[in-house]
């Protein structure tokens, strides 16, 4: 029998199209299975959804848990020389801060050398601070770029510069301390008497040499509410509780004054954050259970247990009463509303945080003898979020679904393909023997023509 390269070749007939039509028939197969996974991929997505807004609502809840919320300050500061920052420890007050003396580093500068001049060797011996470390020069380094390349190497609260000032020898070694304050100090000595002549300092016989300081270490002086205060640094920490001050210039005889009080606007904030972020969750949760009756459009999680379950242990987490004046959110003017979400009553949440703040902090913060409504909704919110929680679980189920439609996917292609090649190679036996038997008509029919024609003559 011949063999039939592609079909409908031999025979003339369309088993080709027939064969691609079959196949379309037998790959109608899969589409329940590619619906139903993208049913399982969109409920995954949507929980995606659901999660993201359930973390945006822990976050709010958890800036409530904390007692440094209800402690926010605000800073004014009026003048130039210094700027603050504050922590939740400082306390509220007013400050005069007059600035004497800025802190400065200590800088040194050799005396000149020609362009290319060679130094002595041996060792320099270096201290700034408590630090400490040896420069040995040799023949391989014994210029000002190889003192100062080793001298910054060494990364040790000094840095090394050359500078050119003109003159007939203009090269210049300056060094100069990291870190400003009297405490940072440079000294350098050699045994090496030409070394120690060019380049070597001690604070107490500062013209010993050639090396001459340019700019003195020098602590910043201030005063804050009339108490002397020095320091190393112009980023002077812990000399007034809770305050960081910047020192940018020198005031003395004008103070700056620093005014501290309590951010009540931050505070307000941080509870609205909350409500924001309440009411996104709410939407969200309303999207995905919704239904279009006229488009027959339904929302992801319609019907889904497992969002009812969250929806139901939320409202019974905002239903926390605590044990002060303040117990419950409508007691400082946040309400439930019809649709679900929550409403703030401005003047009444000003109200409560201005005149007792304390029962506002207790509610949301706990206190010594029992968790705040922050802290019963964040372990609600856990159980929901952590792995192993409620949102995990199902989630878990959703992905294992998916896995096991891949399976049935594969099985199911793979059944499709044996099915169609069978097809095809009874086709192509059909093929080649319709094309074998249409050559038997034709050789037939010319042998019945030829007899013919000899019967006729």
């Amino acid at each position: 029998m011949p063999t039939i390269t592609s079909l409908g070749v031999g025979s003339g007939l369309d088993l080709s199209g027939l064969l691609d039509e079959l196949e379309e028939a037998e790959s109608a197969k899969l589409e329940p299975i590619t619906e139903q996974k993208k049913s399982y991929e969109a409920k995954l997505s949507a929980f995606g959804r659901l999660e993201s807004a359930l973390d945006s609502l822990r976050e709010s809840a958890t800036a409530l848990n904390d007692p440094e919320t209800f402690q926010a300050l605000s800073s004014k500061m009026q003048g130039d020389a210094v700027s603050v920052s504050t922590d939740n420890t400082a306390v509220p007050g007013r400050y005069q801060v007059e600035v004497s003396a800025l802190a400065r580093s200590q800088t040194l500068a050799s005396g000149g050398f020609e362009k290319e001049a060679k130094l002595d060797t041996g060792e320099l011996s270096i201290n700034v601070g408590d630090k400490a470390f040896s420069i040995n020069l040799d023949d391989s380094n014994n210029t000002l770029e190889g003192l100062r390349d080793a001298i910054n190497s060494e990364d040790a609260g000094i840095s090394a510069s050359i500078i050119n000032d003109g003159s007939d020898k203009p090269q210049r070694l300056v060094l100069t301390a990291t870190e400003t304050g009297e405490a940072n100090q440079i000294a350098v000595s050699s045994a090496e008497a030409g070394l120690q002549a060019a380049f070597g300092f001690d604070a107490a016989t500062p013209e010993a040499s050639d090396m001459r300081q340019t700019v003195a270490a020098q602590d910043a002086q201030l005063s804050v509410n009339g108490i002397a205060i020095t320091s190393a640094s112009n980023h002077v920490e812990g000399a007034l509780q809770g305050v960081t001050f910047d020192l940018q210039a020198t005031n003395a005889g004008e103070s700056d004054a620093l005014t501290l009080s309590r951010d009540d606007g931050a505070i307000k904030d941080s509870i609205n954050d909350f409500v924001k972020a309440y009411n996104s969750l709410q939407e969200r949760m309303s999207s995905l259970t919704s239904f279009d009756a006229e488009s027959g459009a339904a929302g992801e999680l319609l019907g889904n247990s497992t969002l009812r379950g969250v929806e139901s242990q939320l409202r019974n987490a905002m239903g926390h009463v605590g044990d002060g004046d303040v117990a419950l959110l409508s007691n400082m003017g946040v309400s439930l509303a019809l649709d679900g979400t929550l409403e703030v009553d401005d003047e009444a949440l000003d109200e409560a945080i201005e005149g007792n703040l304390d029962s506002v902090s207790a509610f949301f913060a706990g206190d010594e003898d029992s968790d705040g409504f922050a802290a019963s909704l964040d372990t609600v919110l856990g159980n929901l979020l952590d792995e192993g929680g409620t949102l995990d679980t199902a989630t878990s189920g959703i992905d294992t679904s998916i896995e096991r439609l891949g399976e049935r996917y594969t099985s199911m292609q793979a059944s499709i393909d044996a099915t169609v090649d069978r097809y095809r190679t009874q086709f192509a036996d059909l093929d080649a023997l319709v094309s074998q038997m249409n050559s038997t008509s034709s050789y037939l029919t010319q042998q019945f023509n030829s007899l013919n024609a000899q019967m006729n003559q």
